[in-house]
Protein backbone atom coordinates (compact mmCIF):
# COMPACT_ATOMS: atom_id res chain seq x y z
CA UNK A 1 0.00 0.00 0.00
CA UNK A 2 1.18 3.80 -0.96
CA UNK A 3 2.80 5.36 2.50
CA UNK A 4 4.34 8.67 2.86
CA UNK A 5 6.65 9.36 5.57
CA UNK A 6 7.88 13.02 6.43
CA UNK A 7 10.60 13.87 8.71
CA UNK A 8 12.86 16.96 9.16
CA UNK A 9 10.78 19.06 11.29
CA UNK A 10 11.47 21.16 14.11
CA UNK A 11 12.27 24.41 16.34
CA UNK A 12 13.97 27.11 14.44
CA UNK A 13 14.46 30.76 14.65
CA UNK A 14 13.64 33.64 12.09
CA UNK A 15 16.13 33.63 9.29
CA UNK A 16 17.23 29.77 9.91
CA UNK A 17 16.48 26.74 7.43
CA UNK A 18 15.24 23.34 7.75
CA UNK A 19 14.93 20.95 5.35
CA UNK A 20 12.01 18.23 5.03
CA UNK A 21 12.13 14.62 3.87
CA UNK A 22 9.25 12.68 2.38
CA UNK A 23 10.14 8.69 1.81
CA UNK A 24 7.63 7.41 -0.34
CA UNK A 25 6.53 3.67 -0.46
CA UNK A 26 4.11 1.08 -2.19
CA UNK A 27 4.22 3.00 -5.59
CA UNK A 28 6.51 3.99 -8.80
CA UNK A 29 7.69 7.13 -7.08
CA UNK A 30 9.46 8.68 -10.11
CA UNK A 31 6.43 8.40 -12.13
CA UNK A 32 4.02 10.74 -9.91
CA UNK A 33 3.85 14.38 -8.92
CA UNK A 34 4.58 15.30 -5.59
CA UNK A 35 3.30 17.86 -3.57
CA UNK A 36 4.54 19.85 -0.16
CA UNK A 37 1.71 21.39 1.85
CA UNK A 38 0.79 22.78 4.99
CA UNK A 39 -2.02 23.05 7.10
CA UNK A 40 -3.27 26.48 7.03
CA UNK A 41 -4.88 28.94 9.13
CA UNK A 42 -8.61 27.54 8.23
CA UNK A 43 -7.17 23.62 9.13
CA UNK A 44 -7.26 23.35 4.48
CA UNK A 45 -4.24 22.53 3.39
CA UNK A 46 -2.79 24.50 1.56
CA UNK A 47 -0.06 24.42 -1.88
CA UNK A 48 3.40 24.75 -1.27
CA UNK A 49 5.61 23.22 -3.87
CA UNK A 50 5.01 20.96 -6.26
CA UNK A 51 7.45 18.85 -8.64
CA UNK A 52 5.85 17.10 -11.69
CA UNK A 53 7.38 13.45 -12.66
CA UNK A 54 9.91 15.72 -15.14
CA UNK A 55 10.97 17.66 -12.38
CA UNK A 56 9.28 21.02 -13.32
CA UNK A 57 8.18 22.67 -10.51
CA UNK A 58 5.51 25.55 -8.83
CA UNK A 59 5.95 27.39 -5.62
CA UNK A 60 3.35 29.63 -3.65
CA UNK A 61 3.86 32.80 -3.72
CA UNK A 62 4.73 33.22 -0.17
CA UNK A 63 7.89 31.31 -0.43
CA UNK A 64 9.31 31.77 -3.81
CA UNK A 65 13.06 32.67 -3.75
CA UNK A 66 13.08 30.62 -0.01
CA UNK A 67 12.00 27.23 -0.45
CA UNK A 68 13.11 24.49 -3.08
CA UNK A 69 11.34 21.55 -3.52
CA UNK A 70 13.24 18.12 -5.44
CA UNK A 71 13.00 15.01 -5.42
CA UNK A 72 15.31 11.80 -5.67
CA UNK A 73 13.87 9.04 -7.56
CA UNK A 74 16.60 6.58 -6.99
CA UNK A 75 15.78 7.23 -3.53
CA UNK A 76 12.25 7.29 -3.33
CA UNK A 77 12.32 10.89 -1.78
CA UNK A 78 11.10 13.86 -1.81
CA UNK A 79 12.92 17.17 -0.07
CA UNK A 80 11.72 20.60 0.54
CA UNK A 81 14.67 23.19 1.40
CA UNK A 82 13.23 25.53 3.34
CA UNK A 83 15.40 28.73 4.26
CA UNK A 84 15.16 32.58 5.68
CA UNK A 85 12.70 30.94 7.26
CA UNK A 86 9.55 33.37 9.18
CA UNK A 87 6.93 33.23 11.73
CA UNK A 88 4.20 33.30 9.15
CA UNK A 89 5.89 29.95 8.28
CA UNK A 90 5.08 27.70 11.26
CA UNK A 91 2.82 24.95 10.50
CA UNK A 92 2.30 21.39 9.75
CA UNK A 93 3.72 20.56 6.39
CA UNK A 94 2.18 17.64 4.75
CA UNK A 95 4.19 15.79 1.66
CA UNK A 96 1.40 14.25 -1.24
CA UNK A 97 1.04 12.15 -4.15
CA UNK A 98 -0.42 13.15 -7.06
CA UNK A 99 -2.65 11.25 -9.53
CA UNK A 100 -0.31 11.26 -12.24
CA UNK A 101 2.75 12.44 -13.72
CA UNK A 102 1.62 16.03 -13.95
CA UNK A 103 0.05 17.56 -10.96
CA UNK A 104 -3.22 18.91 -11.91
CA UNK A 105 -4.71 19.48 -8.21
CA UNK A 106 -5.60 15.77 -7.53
CA UNK A 107 -4.01 14.21 -4.84
CA UNK A 108 -5.24 10.98 -3.35
CA UNK A 109 -2.58 10.17 -0.48
CA UNK A 110 -0.96 11.82 2.36
CA UNK A 111 1.76 11.55 4.65
CA UNK A 112 1.09 12.34 8.62
CA UNK A 113 2.64 15.59 8.93
CA UNK A 114 5.80 17.20 10.35
CA UNK A 115 6.17 20.00 12.22
CA UNK A 116 7.69 23.36 11.28
CA UNK A 117 8.06 25.87 14.33
CA UNK A 118 9.75 29.47 13.70
CA UNK A 119 10.49 31.19 16.73
CA UNK A 120 12.23 34.63 16.79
Amino acid sequence: QVQLVESGGGSVQVGGSLKLSCVGSGFTFGDYCMGWFRKGPAKERVRVALIDAGGATGYADSVKGRFTVSRDNAYNTLYLQMDRLNAEDTDMYYCALGAGRYCMGQYDFWGQGTQVTVSS
